[in-house]
């Protein structure tokens, strides 16, 4: 009896050091780290390994061919360090410059095979690609940090669409104090890219951060902000949504072909019912990333008397979807509901670019076409192509420039 007492108190104790271990070991090797003299070292733990290398947007860009909708682009893409294998088969690549602040997205290639970094447990995921996350702070990269500044709060909010014909899931965020106040606030509704879901924002583009530090720094009114689903032939994110273990895609049906665009009063009535807004165009505001810039403009044109500040980031107009749409009234008389919409005196057309976006072109005739007709617009043009960094700023100079 003795003996099988000391036999369950010998496996109780093996079992409890594993869960010690679980619980509180932590990985012995630290990556990635910050330096002081602001360079970022990198480490991975391979002894078997004959080659590791790290990739990610910290890095200058290469030039790659990517499929775009079915479209060929030429984009820029992440460079690539090599790390030097040390004691203990401890691989190591310290950056040769200082490293910006922002907010980055890395993995490694170990042999060929990419994968995360297995000491950094922040990873994101950008329609099926995860990757480790580098927040380096400072400048404007502490709109993306969290601040001890009072926060909003972010609900998944589910919507009836009689156009899909199901429910489908919203993000919102309120501002800090809504639940105690009686204040109605203005809407702003933030459309993701072409693969993204209604988490793409709230994860790649630390939107909820930077409303909250905007906000809290009086440079921007409180305000509801409402992330969509782009997607109208889907409820929600991946795994968040009746097809269970449906891999994320950006060749998804009814993206750009005015579906999305036709459902959209949908969502704002359906916000305006559910919350305290402002229901009046002088308070509401739309802006988009990629597809998402595409579907502000068609969705703004389509609406004019719905929005009063409008914001395109890097949209993806000029890529022929308008020529082979299924609802192609949603796409025609361009010029005509150009027209109707600036009679209105909207308050605000923004629009920011890449200097390296593939889209750049496409944009350039845009602002053209406005120039022509002398139609008023805001204009950013930022350095390096399509790529969140670009997103996050624009952002940022978008919202403080709302409801004033």
């Amino acid at each position: 009896m003795k003996k099988i007492i000391s036999l369950v108190a010998a496996l109780l104790l093996v079992l409890s050091a594993h869960a010690q271990q679980a619980l509180y070991g932590g990985p012995q090797v630290e990556s990635p780290v910050i330096n002081a003299d602001g360079t970022v070292t990198f480490r991975y733990q391979a002894p078997k390994a004959v080659k590791v290398e790290v990739t990610g947007d910290f890095l200058p860009t290469v030039k790659q061919e990517v499929d775009f909708g079915g479209n060929k682009m030429t984009v820029d893409m992440p460079g690539v360090g090599v790390l030097k294998e040390g004691p203990n088969g401890v691989w190591e690549y310290t950056t040769p410059f200082k490293v910006a602040p922002e907010f980055y997205n890395y993995t490694f290639h170990v042999d060929g095979q990419t994968v995360l970094d297995p000491n950094n447990v922040f990873v994101n995921r950008d329609v099926a690609s995860l990757t480790s996350v580098l927040l380096v702070p400072g400048d404007r990269a502490d709109l993306y940090t969290v601040q001890r500044v009072p926060h909003g709060s972010v609900s998944k909010v589910w919507y009836p669409s009689a156009t899909a014909g199901f429910d489908r899931r919203l993000t919102v965020y309120t501002p800090a104090g809504y639940e105690t106040s009686k204040a109605k606030y203005p809407v702003l509704y933030v459309l993701h890219g072409i693969g993204g879901d209604e988490d793409a924002w709230v994860t790649q583009g630390r939107a909820t951060q930077i409303l909250d530090n905007l906000i809290a720094r009086g440079e921007a009114k409180p305000m509801i902000v409402v992330f969509t689903n782009g997607n109208i032939s889907q409820e929600a994110a991946p795994l968040e949504n009746s097809t269970g273990y449906t891999r994320p895609t950006m060749s998804l049906p009814q993206t750009m072909e005015g579906t999305f665009e036709t459902s959209f009063p949908e969502i704002v009535k359906f916000i305006d019912s559910r919350y305290r807004t402002i229901a009046k165009k002088q308070s509401r505001a739309i802006c988009g990333l990629s597809m998402g810039g595409f579907h502000t403009l068609y969705i703004t044109l389509n609406n004019p008397d719905m929005f009063n500040y409008s914001g395109m980031f890097s949209a993806a107009i000029g890529t022929g979807s308008e020529q082979t749409a299924a609802h192609k009234e949603i796409y025609e008389n361009v010029d005509g509901k150009l027209a109707t919409y600036f009679s209105k005196k909207p308050a605000l057309l923004w629009i920011g670019i890449g200097s390296t976006d593939f889209l750049y072109q496409a944009n350039v005739d845009f602002r053209a076409k406005l120039d022509a007709a002398g139609y008023p617009y805001r204009y950013m043009e930022t350095d390096g192509g399509h790529i969140w960094k670009n997103w996050r700023i624009y952002l940022s100079e978008f919202v403080p420039l709302l409801f004033k």
